[in-house]
């Protein structure tokens, strides 16, 4: 597989998981084998969502990805005022945290230090779960470069260093991904990167013996989201079976599987997601007109990314 592939199975992965996921959200664990049996299943819909309607998940990663383009690089005020925008226009569902700090009125540089110094919670995974776009953007520039621009986009709605780094190691896997090579492997030497302050947390989550039930929270955060889509990836050999056994998980099923569509199609490639979760696959984007893009602008997206 080409590189292009493989990043265009990235966007396109982590977008599908979150239509798949998204009906089964805050449900609970095998639900989705229970209304699928035979493991299959299809984007569905349910919960407020259309089937193959992507959430505010993709939703952000796509803002992000069309900041990266217009803008020749990452320019964070921009990204910011196209949250803000975007939030504005009272999306079907967005984060608690991100809301604070997108709609709380303070400038993008201060507004999630601030909303984390009065709640003091930060970790959230939506800082994650918009990660495809901007991880195939970086991916070329090298892993520190990946890395620093995994953290500062983070920073933009979290204020806790754990999601900055968080964000950081998933840009990385990706990274490791696109080129081919295995990001499972890549995980020592991603976690030497990591701020020593949260590196053995991130080790805990992220080794090979943990499971999603080994988790301390609820996987809304950061550390049990990221580490059950390694499990995903790492307990499944194909994009299918990583994303069934994301949105069987139960919780934040479209995060989750989204995070999970991301890693398994950056290694699995685009031609491993079945056409029956594209073909209705679309994402509206509430702020900005009537705009609504399907699978095919998504491919459009990625690989003008990869090119870039």
């Amino acid at each position: 597989m080409t590189s292009a592939d493989l990043a265009l199975g990235a966007v396109l992965g982590s977008a599908v998981g979150d239509a798949l996921g998204a009906p089964f959200e805050f449900g609970p664990p095998g639900a989705f084998r229970a209304r699928f049996p035979d493991g299959a299943g299809k984007l569905c819909g349910g919960g407020g969502w259309d089937p193959g309607e992507a959430t505010d998940d993709t939703q952000m990663a796509v803002l992000v990805g069309e900041s990266l383009l217009e803008q020749g690089g990452l320019d964070l005020p921009d990204v910011f005022d196209r949250f803000r925008r975007w939030a504005a226009a009272d999306p079907k569902d967005i984060g608690l945290l991100t809301e604070r700090v997108l709609l709380g009125g303070e400038a993008w540089d201060l507004a999630a230090a601030l909303d984390f110094q009065v709640e003091g919670r930060g970790a959230g995974n939506g800082c994650l779960m918009r990660a495809s776009t901007s991880a195939v953007r970086f991916a070329p520039l090298g892993r520190a470069a990946t890395m620093e621009a995994g953290r500062r986009l983070a920073a933009l709605t979290h204020g806790d260093r754990a999601a900055w780094e968080g964000t950081a190691l998933l840009h990385e896997l990706v990274r490791v991904a696109l080129l081919g090579e295995d990001p499972l492997a890549a995980i020592p030497e991603a976690l030497a990167q990591v701020d020593p302050r949260h590196r053995e947390r991130w080790a805990v989550a992220l080794a090979p013996g943990w499971r999603p039930e080994d988790a301390t929270e609820f996987n809304g955060a950061v550390w049990p989201c990221l580490g059950s889509a390694v499990w995903a990836l790492r307990t499944t050999g194909t994009f299918e079976e990583a994303l069934v056994a994301a949105v069987d998980l139960g919780g934040d099923t479209d995060t989750v599987a989204a995070v999970t569509g991301l890693l398994a199609g950056a290694v699995h490639g685009a031609g491993a997601i079945p056409d029956r979760w594209t073909a209705t696959l679309h994402v509206p984007l509430p702020g900005f007109g009537d705009r609504v893009l399907d699978a095919d602008d998504l491919r459009a997206l990625a690989r003008a990314l990869a090119a870039a």
